[in-house]
């Protein structure tokens, strides 16, 4: 397949998609999510920012050791710092890639450069030099293009490419554009530069505006052959380009667009269900593709049209994105082996037999209280687990919720912090809010509840709870993610686990700062 006809998919779930507000991953987390993006073939996968902290070099590093298939990226400013960490966090990838990028509209360069235009231009070829000097394969953003003047973007560009920048990549970093106007800058671009059939041009586009894969589609009709996206669109304020419908627009309009990705879309639901248990970032019910109304009809109209023929009404398929994937995987009666297995097609694999056996147990318990066990239920079980195996100051002993009409629902919880135990009891508008006046009693955290959210992983009355409790303390945003089959001591869990996420030390120099 020729370059013209293969659009890459660059997926920036672990970096971009990780500053929205407490959707911090774990280094295990990322492995999972990486793994994941394996099995769907994502070409290239941008697993962080190895400058921004000691956590995200460590995570890059992981997931580089873990996932052969694809492409593992970081992200760097255009400084030697940024450049080394990338080049160091990347050592072990079977493929890897530097993503390099230098503010170029008039705005960023004069009020946060405080460069001229020709100071930048220097410092992105010497960026891109030194980045080819640690790796192949480089690629060069233009940071803020959208509101980038052309014939700049015509000289940087041109000047990147002569130093070894094989991607050239045109963020929409503030989601201003509209797709009429940036499908026709890159076709400006792509005329404009003499040396543009050297390099792939790539779009990452921001949804400020609801018109993130909009402009992405515009993009690629006019030339651009990477689009830069994320699962469940996840992302920097509004979020960025939603992979499931960049793929899945490209695929069922191949009459349009007639080109190819390499994606194997029958795991796009299970990625996208793995990417809200980990970020605790629900999908709501009307997204297009993974959302759970996408290919429900109740119109009586709709459902007799779909019982006669299909295409009707539904121009893809349900299970060709996953719909359906979840099939029951296991019962009370499944042994270590089979837990084991199964999670290892997953892609979850754990460090030690203690690990595992921990997980194993929890599943047990599960099985005790929910007769069918779904891949999603073994998700959020491993999160579970492996959350708990970190040495955290507070962990949940007991819980008693009482609630009856017309009485004051009343909470006793038990807590342990940092090894000693702790009773208290408080009453709420409900069971939920009593009980996180508990155990906000024994932790004296002061921080503020900014939201709390309550999903089903799978379907009936049996179904865990998935619980995202969202806490702010001294500007710091964390979200906790707790599931039980009673939604009460899955809420009390979620709640633990933010307290001891913002307890954590783990702090990181913001990558949108200056990011792409």
């Amino acid at each position: 397949m020729s370059q013209q006809d293969r659009l890459v998919i660059f997926d920036t779930t672990m970096r971009d998609g990780e500053q929205s507000p407490g959707a911090s991953m774990t280094k295990d987390e990322k492995i999972r999510i990486g793994k994941a993006l394996e099995k769907m073939r994502v070409d290239v996968i941008e697993a962080g920012f190895a400058a921004a902290s000691p956590g995200d070099f460590e995570a890059i590093q992981a997931v580089a050791a873990n996932v052969r298939e694809s492409t593992i990226c970081s992200l760097a400013r255009a400084v030697d710092r940024d450049l080394e960490h990338a080049a160091a966090a990347l050592k072990q990838a079977e493929r890897a890639r530097i993503h390099t990028f230098i503010a170029t509209s008039p705005i960023h360069m004069q009020y946060k450069l405080r460069m001229e235009p020709d100071q930048v231009i220097e410092q992105a070829v010497y960026a891109v030099k030194k980045a080819r000097g640690f790796v192949e394969d480089v690629e060069f953003s233009c940071e803020d293009a959208g509101r980038s003047e052309d014939d700049f973007l015509c000289r940087i560009i041109e000047a990147a490419i002569n130093a070894g920048a094989s991607t050239i990549n045109i963020p929409d970093t503030v989601g201003y554009a509209i797709p009429e106007e940036f499908g026709y800058k890159i076709k400006t671009l792509l005329e404009r530069i003499p040396n543009s059939d050297k390099a792939i041009f790539s779009v990452h586009c921001h949804n400020d505006l609801g018109l993130a894969v909009a402009n992405s589609l515009a993009a690629v009709a006019n030339g651009a052959r990477q689009v830069e996206c994320t699962i469940n669109g996840l992302g920097e304020r509004a979020g960025n380009a939603s992979l499931e419908e960049l793929v899945m627009a490209t695929r069922t309009r191949h009459d349009l667009f007639n080109i190819e990705t390499g994606i194997d879309t029958t795991h796009i639901v299970p990625t996208s269900r793995l990417v809200s248990s980990i970020t605790g970032f629900p999908v709501q019910p009307n997204k297009a593709i993974v959302g759970a109304n996408a290919f429900a009809h109740e119109s009586g109209i709709h459902q007799d049209g779909v019982l006669k023929h299909r295409e009707t009404y539904e121009i893809m398929k349900a299970e060709d994105v996953g719909w359906g994937a979840n099939k029951m995987v296991m019962g009370k009666h499944s042994g270590r082996a089979a837990f084991r297995s199964r999670l290892e097609e997953l892609g979850v694999t754990f460090d030690t037999d203690a690990a595992l056996n921990e997980a194993f147990a929890r599943f047990k318990d599960l099985a005790d209280k929910k007769h069918e066990i779904f891949d999603e239920d073994l998700q959020a079980l491993v999160s579970e687990a492996k959350a708990a195996a970190v040495e955290d100051r507070y962990k949940l002993v007991s819980l008693e919720s009482h609630s009856a009409t017309g009485e004051t629902p009343v909470s006793e919880v038990v807590v342990s912090r940092n090894g000693e135990e702790f009773k208290n009891k408080s009453d709420g508008s409900g069971p939920v809010d009593a009980s996180f006046k508990a155990i906000e009693a024994v932790a004296q955290s002061g921080a503020n509840l900014l939201l709390y959210s309550v999903n089903a992983i799978t379907e009936g009355t049996d179904s865990q709870g998935e619980v995202t409790v969202r806490l702010e303390k001294g500007g710091r945003i964390v979200n906790g993610n707790g599931a039980d089959t009673d939604i009460v001591i899955a809420s009390a869990k979620a709640y633990i686990h933010a307290l001891n996420l913002l307890e954590g030390d783990a702090e990181r120099q913001h990558p949108q700062a200056d990011g792409v």
